[in-house]
């Protein structure tokens, strides 16, 4: 989707040679020159301006007619306008992208609003438009997407500037859903690499993989116990965006396993082939480090993605195995399918040795347990940071993606103490994605501030949202580059 800037001329006419004009309207407040027609169809679509009401009408224009919508932004000061905002655009995407109409333009004129707002609105237009169709052969005319661009017209001063900010957050969340949404024989863990050589070529990033043989050496026993059921060699990658020297660096790491097929702890055959996403934090970070790079943020960040395919062979990893990681802590592997934090501590291990961060926030697809307790609204979050808790908690309101803050302590954490080793990879059925938690938590070294954001529940959604269709969600970009921009460039 391409988003272009008009020269501030609100007139109609010009406007109505792009074919459709979109106006914001806040809640009750349909401007008195819309005339009788509008206003009359209006009253009969319902339509008060409402957060992501729309309703569009032919008016007179010239010789000919222009088709003009009306995109309820809610009320002007009301709670959650930022999200209100990003209803808005979102829908007028929604409405128009299958439509026949290859452009439209939104009037920003007399709307009110802020640069900032005017810019999420329009970030919100642009990330509904993504879809992926690139095996989808036998789309009708009518199915396939038409809306190619969107014209700002009149647009508040500084709102362009604004956009090439939001327009590097938009490409770091669509490469995110891109990797999520590729099926596990395009995405494993070398092509996953690849793939993002290729998308971050040029872009200043350092990027660092390690093999199966490096990864040994090393003595990561945990992940490659995960690995050792695949024929798909496992792989961690490291992307460096140095955007400031000095401070030591920030972390994030994410869970890559391209394909959890459960192991020989596998799991049923109903709804396996969604694990295709259970990359889905390895996803995120690697998302994030190409927003930052394309925004040239002003901050020494770190991405690892510990990537690895969990499958059944007769080589493959069984229940009361027990396995070294990196930190020379021992595991009783109880259950294949609690695969996820084994790769995590091993990768989280070595961040550690090679870069030495101040913070480290991993983000996993780690738990079930988790949409059971927050459905697909909120991201579980697990920290041994008050402040880093709470400055991801902001970072997550304003960039609408939502944490939910769990406890931590000394009694989930004996819930996984083994018998035989260190600990067990899995604690009782209760308290499983705290007990999860409390697993990574042990190989985290003091006076390093962690935060676990388990994000199983918000990756993908079965359902359309704001801001994309069903499928990808792209969740952990907008939130990790707000922590960026309010706490490590501040």
């Amino acid at each position: 989707m391409i988003i272009a800037f008009a020269a501030a001329d609100t007139a109609l006419p010009p406007l109505a040679k792009l074919g459709l004009v979109a106006k914001l309207v806040v809640q009750d407040g349909l401007p008195a020159d819309a005339g009788a027609l509008v206003q009359a169809a209006a009253a009969a679509a319902r339509f008060t301006g409402k957060a992501g009401q729309l309703f569009d009408v032919l008016v007179p224009a010239g010789d000919g007619a222009a088709r003009l919508a009306f995109a309820g932004i809610g009320e002007p000061n009301g709670a959650g306008r930022m999200a209100a905002l990003e209803r808005a655009g979102g829908a007028i995407t929604a409405k128009y992208l299958t439509s026949g109409e290859t452009e439209l333009a939104i009037d920003f004129a007399g709307s009110g609003l802020a640069p900032e707002e005017a810019a999420a609105v329009l970030l919100a237009a642009r990330l509904r438009a993504w879809r992926h169709d690139v095996y989808r052969t036998k789309l009708s005319d009518e199915q396939k997407p038409s809306l190619a661009k969107i014209v700002a017209v009149s647009a508040p001063d500084g709102t362009e500037a604004l956009w090439e900010t939001e327009a590097a957050i938009a490409e770091g969340v669509e490469f995110t859903r891109e990797l999520v949404t590729e099926p596990a024989n395009v995405i494993y863990p070398a092509s996953f690499v690849e793939r993002c050589k290729a998308r971050l070529a040029g872009t200043g990033v350092e990027i660092v993989v390690l093999g199966r043989e490096d990864m040994a050496s090393l003595g990561m026993g945990a992940l490659l116990g995960v690995a050792q059921g695949s024929v798909r060699e496992p792989q961690i990658l490291a992307m460096r965006w140095k955007g400031k020297a000095g401070a030591r660096p920030t972390a994030f790491v994410g869970k890559g396993v391209t394909f959890d097929t459960g192991g020989i702890s596998i799991k049923p055959a109903g709804g396996m082939e969604d694990m295709k996403w259970d990359m889905g934090g390895a996803g995120a970070v690697a998302g994030t480090m190409l927003a930052l790079a394309r925004r040239k943020a002003q901050a020494d960040v770190i991405g690892v993605c510990g990537l690895v395919e969990n499958m059944p062979d007769g080589n493959a990893q069984r229940p009361g195995d027990v396995v070294t990681t990196m930190s020379g802590q021992t595991v009783e592997v109880i259950n294949t399918d609690a695969e996820g934090r084994l790769v995590l501590c091993d990768a989280v291990t070595w961040v550690q040795k090679e870069y030495a961060p101040a913070t480290i926030i991993d983000l996993a697809t780690l738990t079930g347990a988790i949409i059971i307790s927050l459905g697909h609204e909120h991201a579980g979050m697990f920290c041994n940071d008050d402040l880093l808790a709470s400055q991801l908690d902001a970072a997550g309101k304003a960039s609408g993606d939502s944490l939910w803050r769990f406890p931590l302590g000394a009694a989930y954490d004996k819930l996984i103490d083994s018998p035989i080793a260190d600990m067990k990879n899995v604690g009782p059925r209760y308290g499983g994605s705290i007990t999860a938690a409390q697993f990574i938590q042990r190989f985290v070294d003091k006076g390093v501030a962690w935060a676990h954001l388990d994000i199983a529940g918000t990756v993908w959604i079965d359902k359309p949202g704001a801001t994309h269709d069903k499928g990808a969600t792209g969740f952990g970009v907008r939130l990790l580059d707000r922590y960026v921009r309010d706490v490590l460039e501040s």
